[in-house]
């Protein structure tokens, strides 16, 4: 099949589009290069604009009239520059989506994977959830997600296209044959963040020791990026046959299994070759507990479970820093 990913330049849509044609799909990329990069799309089909960019949308499906579904990766993610920044995070991940979305359904497209997030979820007492737990948004980046599925759900239960929004909890490692990975000079990932002062030797800031978690960090459900896009390559191949409600369905992607942020750094030190020290920081602005997944619904309907471990993840991406700077040689200095 033949699939446009919208973001497919950036660390989640350009391993989707390897894992896609790893298993003879073919992708093609649109993306502003915000924050995706160009050496990610080398052999691809590749797009430079925005999705809101109706001209662009129509040279894509004038070039590409085949294509039979559109995943969609693009938006910006930092949530403390979300609570900075509102207008504009609700600009790209919301007034954007729409018109997308508007000229895709005019394009006749009906299949859509929505990058969705868990942290629109409000967690139980034990910092689980399912895709039946409330919703609350606690930062502008993470309302923008909520915002962008109960918009969807009001546009599948009017027009033909449907959309499956596939809630990610937290994304590591990379991909394994090393043509991808974190890609910001400065990431905002708590894997990224480990590897950056790792790599500078000083201490790691753990935001936020008093959440009621059982040490006091808050608490992820970390999934190798690889699994993710395993996700999605399945996603794509089964859509036709998933229990859609007016047009609508979500699924979580997890590994059901909580790590606190202390726990995770623990991690990190038996994998690397030296340790990393922790130093106690204040939560950020939007900053939350965190939560894991107790849902086996990606097992039911995709046929998926994470197959990674935490250890998995780190392992590769410490592989992926050593050599990035070979993909990106701007970030030589890191």
């Amino acid at each position: 099949m033949k699939v446009l990913i919208a973001g497919g330049a950036g660390f989640i849509g350009s391993t989707i589009a390897s894992c896609l044609l790893d298993n003879g799909h073919q992708p093609v990329i649109l993306d502003n290069l915000v924050t995706g990069r160009r050496e990610f799309c080398e052999g691809r089909p590749f797009y430079e604009g925005d999705i809101a960019d109706t001209a662009m949308l129509d040279r894509i499906f004038d070039e590409h009239p085949d294509i039979t579904a559109v995943v969609h990766c693009a938006a910006l993610i930092v949530v403390p520059e979300s609570v900075e920044r509102p207008v504009h995070y609700y600009r790209e991940n919301v007034a954007k989506t729409l018109e997308f979305v508007d000229h895709l359904i005019g394009k006749g497209v009906t299949r859509l994977l929505f990058s969705s997030s868990a942290s629109i979820y409000q967690p139980g007492d034990d910092f689980t959830v399912d895709e039946n737990s409330a919703l609350t948004a606690l930062s502008p980046y993470a309302r923008t997600k909520l915002i962008v599925e109960q918009m969807l759900s009001d546009i599948t239960a009017a027009t033909p296209i449907k959309v499956l929004s596939l809630r990610y909890f937290n994304p590591i490692g990379s991909d394994p044959k090393m043509r991808t990975g974190l890609q910001l000079r400065s990431p905002s990932h708590a894997l990224g963040k480990l590897i950056e002062v790792y790599r500078e030797g000083k201490p790691f800031p753990v935001t936020g020791v008093d959440y009621p978690t059982r040490d006091g960090s808050g608490i992820r459900d970390y999934v190798h990026v690889w699994d993710l896009a395993g996700a999605h390559l399945r996603a794509l191949e089964v859509f036709d046959t998933l229990p859609f409600e007016n047009g609508s369905l979500a699924i979580n992607l997890g590994t059901g299994t909580g790590t606190t942020v202390l726990e995770f750094v623990e991690a990190f030190n038996q994998v690397a070759d030296r340790a990393v020290e922790v130093a106690h920081a204040p939560r950020r602005p939007g900053d939350s507990a965190g939560a894991y997944t107790r849902s086996s619904r990606a097992a039911d309907l995709l046929g998926w479970r994470a197959e990674h471990t935490v250890a998995d993840g780190i392992r590769d991406s410490l592989d992926w820093f050593a050599q990035r700077e070979r993909i990106l040689p701007d970030l030589s200095d890191r």
